[in-house]
């Protein structure tokens, strides 16, 4: 199974831009932060991960600094990259 929920921050949006097919894609940075707990203790949690929003999800209007929880898959960026980007399937407000 392929699913990652994540809580964060949007800190960095790209221009809206459209795939070649005609679909509305938005690339933008989400920062996380938590305390989790690993082998017994608590861990202090930070990431930046790049995400992808395609289609009805793009046109949300998603702005810097909003605080959501998204749902989605990994994937490669590229056939050729091994770089891995979130392609979102579900955006909450929080």
């Amino acid at each position: 199974m392929n699913k990652l929920v994540l809580q964060a921050e949007v800190v960095h949006i790209e221009p809206l831009r459209y795939t070649p097919a005609g679909i509305p894609l938005l690339s933008v940075v989400l920062r996380h932060a938590s305390e989790q707990i690993e082998a017994g203790m608590k861990r202090k949690v930070e990431c930046e991960v790049n995400a992808l929003a395609l289609g009805d999800l793009a046109l949300q209007g998603l702005k810097i600094g909003s605080h959501i929880r998204v749902t989605g898959f990994l994937a490669k960026r590229s056939l050729k990259s091994t770089q891995l980007v979130m392609h979102i399937n579900r955006i909450e407000n929080i």
